[in-house]
């Protein structure tokens, strides 16, 4: 996945291992790319003088057929200034694009194996990534923890596939129901790309029209509150007044139009086909409930009023409309390839945007739920950034984070206080302001995991 539904289109051929050009030798001893047997690139770098750690890192979602090179850092910046310090940086392209995890576990995996082989074991090993691949760093954490020592997960989605994809029905569900009720659009189930992009396009129109009139913004506004997508969410936006029901919607219509183009259906396809159906549904779900649930709750009700609405009407719709059903084989797939279980053996840090549209801060709430019932709690913290949009962290921020991981290796407690964060940020990067604020997320939409999958089945 990518900051604010773009995707980076990354270019660059990877080859058999060489060595890196005359002028960069002097700041890395190697540079090594190359392929593993899957097929899946590598990229290290080691810097001459290797301070014993090493960061594997998991980069984030993407999209089938798109370029997929290797990342070993989010990021130029970050990555240069850890090799400027010692760091060692690996990472894999994960063999297939896409919702790759059965593929991106191994090959990260085989990629720590390649440079240990290489290079010899390190004194500390840490696992980190973004988006999607804060999920992978996640499912290294619980599955693979005698691989590591730690993990970052930044802006990840931690709720975990299930609970991701039930969240992304939401949404289109809303939408479907009270804007295009007679109209022939699937939301599941699509038999190839083409039957998916035509499903986003249709609803995309009758989204785009509801965008012009004020009841169709109102139910837009419900649709966002159920994904509980913000009303600022793009560093490029104007932040609205905490009354500005009006502009928080108009910042929160492009993120629902991004949704419905990419991950409602276009990514929602690729994942079906390899769980082999469908694994979301709605039944059993009172939206009436969720919506309460919502920290948007409060903006829908007043658009509602605006437009001379029944909130309580729209409501019963959704409450009452048919139902999407799941594949039982293809949900059983994402739980047992996809679903966290909590259960942590070493430290974990999460970091998120309080401002992400793409994979809502309430996530880091699911995956709390799941370490709390697994025992796991002493060992997750999480810290939040007051930003708008998905991974939108500065240099600073994000090496604060790997900073503040380490320390509580070394000295056995957590110290993710606000205060300290951004005194480590500040250290890493003077020149920008850091932004970690004392947040608690609300609960997650549909939280599911291994041990505690939630009420609504199936």
């Amino acid at each position: 996945m990518r900051t604010h539904f773009r995707v980076a289109l990354l270019t660059a051929t990877l080859c058999a291992a060489t060595a890196l050009p005359a002028q960069a030798q002097a700041a890395t001893d190697s540079h090594l790319e190359g392929q593993l047997p899957s097929g899946a690139t590598y990229l290290m770098d080691i810097p001459a003088d290797w301070n014993g750690t090493v960061l594997l890192y998991s980069h984030g979602y993407s999209p089938a057929g798109l370029p997929n090179p290797a990342q070993n850092a989010p990021g130029s910046a970050n990555r240069d200034k850890l090799l400027a310090e010692g760091y060692a940086l690996i990472g894999s392209s994960y063999a297939t694009s896409g919702w790759a995890v059965t593929e991106a576990v191994p090959d990260q995996l085989a990629t720590l194996d390649l440079f240990t082989e290489k290079f010899g074991t390190a004194r500390r090993t840490l696992a980190w990534g973004t988006s999607y691949g804060g999920f992978v760093t996640t499912t290294l954490a619980e599955r693979h923890a005698d691989r590591f020592d730690g993990s970052l997960s930044m802006c990840g989605l931690v709720q975990g596939g299930v609970a991701n994809w039930n969240s992304t029905l939401d949404p289109v569900y809303a939408l479907k129901t009270l804007l295009a009720p007679d109209a022939d659009i699937p939301l599941t189930g699509f038999a190839d790309q083409a039957e998916a992009v035509g499903a986003a396009d249709a609803l995309a129109t009758k989204v785009t029209a509801a965008q012009q009139t004020p009841g169709g913004r109102a139910r837009i506004a419900l649709a966002a509150a159920l994904h509980n997508i913000p009303g600022y969410n793009d560093p490029a936006q104007t932040e609205p007044g905490p009354t500005d029901w009006q502009a928080q919607q108009a910042n929160q219509y492009p993120a629902v139009m991004g949704l419905l183009r990419l991950p409602a259906f276009s990514w929602r396809q690729e994942a079906e086909a390899r769980a082999g159906g469908s694994m979301s549904w709605n039944t059993g779900v009172d939206y009436t409930a969720m919506l309460g649930r919502s920290p948007l709750y409060k903006e829908v009700g007043e658009l509602y009023k605006e437009a001379g609405l029944s909130l309580r009407a729209d409501l019963t719709a959704l409450n009452h409309a048919p139902r999407v059903s799941a594949d039982a084989t293809a949900v059983r797939w994402m739980r047992d390839t996809s679903a966290f279980t909590g259960r942590l053996t070493d430290p974990q840090l999460n970091i998120h945007t309080t401002g992400d549209a793409l994979i809502p801060v309430q996530a880091e709430s699911a995956y709390r739920r799941a370490a709390g019932a697994a025992g796991s709690g002493a060992l997750l913290s999480q810290a939040y950034v007051d930003a708008p949009g998905h991974c939108t962290f500065t240099t600073g921020e994000t090496l604060g984070a790997l900073r503040t991981l380490e320390h509580r290796l070394d000295t056995g407690r957590w110290d993710t206080s606000p205060a300290t964060l951004n005194s480590r940020a500040q250290q890493e990067d003077p020149t920008t302001e850091a932004r970690y604020v004392r947040y608690r997320p609300t609960a997650y939409p549909r939280p599911y995991d291994r041990a505690h999958p939630g009420d609504a089945r199936p």
